[in-house]
């Protein structure tokens, strides 16, 4: 392999890793929540800081099965916005938008119309709320 195309290949594989580095992960507070509503169970494991949260999030329903995976997104103020990306019940992967209300040490997960913009799924504007919500997480102490 000649030099120069040595040299490109190392600065272009400079320049991928330099991009894809993440934030400092130590920043980051671990918090376990759950919340239970009639038979179903939630748990939430988030990794928060002052602007970004990123984590786990697994819905246990009672006798039928469970959807598990991953969330993230950003903090303004008191909320938690971002998405959910899971596997329901074992099937295939869906993308849901998520929004938490912090609100007396504990998590409410809102509601709302879902619809997509630019292709990632969102809550219609003016849609979102956090009346009647199915799961009020707790925070679990370790």
């Amino acid at each position: 392999m000649p030099k120069t195309s040595l040299i490109f290949l190392l600065l272009v594989l400079t320049l991928i890793i330099s991009c894809n580095s993440k934030e400092n992960k130590e920043e980051y507070q671990e918090f376990t929540y759950r919340a239970i509503h009639q038979k179903d169970t939630a748990v939430l494991k988030l990794n928060i800081n002052d602007k970004r949260f990123f984590g786990r999030y697994e819905i246990l329903y009672h006798q039928i099965g469970k959807d598990s995976g991953d969330v993230r997104g950003d903090i303004k103020g008191d909320t938690l916005r971002g998405d959910y990306h899971f596997i329901s019940n074992g099937g295939s992967w869906k993308r849901i938008p998520l929004a938490l209300l912090k609100k007396d040490k504990k998590l409410i997960l809102g509601n709302g119309v879902i619809g997509t913009y630019m292709n990632l799924p969102c809550f219609i504007q003016g849609t979102l709320n956090y009346n009647d919500p199915t799961f009020v997480f707790e925070e679990i102490k370790k």
